[in-house]
């Protein structure tokens, strides 16, 4: 049976002006092969529609032919403000990249439609810097999404690896903590998946196709 899932990318293409950042191909692509595989329809939303940049340092070293491929998905996305049938859709996928952090955590439109899809029993899924996303979801009855449920991200100690923990706007674990979440960490670049209900959340691009996995069995 085909499901619908929707793909939400980032459209931020720099961190403060200092650097060049976007969504992590692999995270997307990884994913978008696991979803498309099985048979179920895809469809790629962003905060302004258009173009969504990668991340060059994405592209670096051994990219499977088949990832680099679905960055054509990426070249005409739908605006998150014209998602209006939200009964569409069975699941909602966050990948990552750095670009997240930037313009995911504010944007109101896809904090109703990740409330909305939650709320109706759909599976919400994010991955890496994608829980960025979920950070500022509250339910109707005010609590944030992430409060009291098991889950991981990018963790801080994985940040500060990158070295570019000084350009973010706030550390996803320690802000997902903050929030009450029940937040697992693994150890650095393990592949590491959490599933709180149909909230399923993965610690970093290492993950991503575990996430995919547990989606998939989800909506079967």
């Amino acid at each position: 049976m085909s499901k619908h899932i929707l793909m939400v990318v980032t459209t931020a293409d720099n961190m403060n002006n200092e650097h060049s950042t976007g969504l992590w191909l692999s995270e997307f692509g990884e994913a978008y092969v696991e979803f498309a595989n099985a048979g179920h329809n895809i469809t790629v939303a962003s905060p302004k529609g258009g173009k969504a940049p990668v991340d060059d340092r994405s592209l670096e070293g051994e990219v499977p032919q088949e990832i680099q491929d679905t960055a054509k998905y990426l070249e005409n996305t739908i605006k998150l403000e014209e998602i209006n049938e939200l009964d569409a859709f069975d699941a909602i996928f966050l990948p990552g990249g750095h670009g997240t952090m930037f313009d995911l955590p504010e944007n109101t439109k896809l904090q109703e439609i990740i409330r909305d899809l939650y709320e109706q029993n759909k599976v919400v899924a994010a991955v890496c810097h994608g829980p960025a996303g979920l950070v500022g979801v509250k339910l109707s009855d005010g609590t944030p999404l992430v409060a009291g449920k098991k889950v991981t991200a990018f963790t801080d100690a994985e940040e500060v690896a990158t070295t570019l923990d000084q350009y973010m706007p706030f550390l996803l674990e320690t802000r997902m903590r903050e929030l009450g979440a029940q937040f697992v960490a693994a150890e650095n670049w393990s592949d590491h998946v959490q599933r709180d209900g149909q909230l399923i959340t993965g610690q970093n691009p290492q993950s991503t196709v575990s996430v995919a996995k547990e989606v998939l069995k989800q909506l079967a």
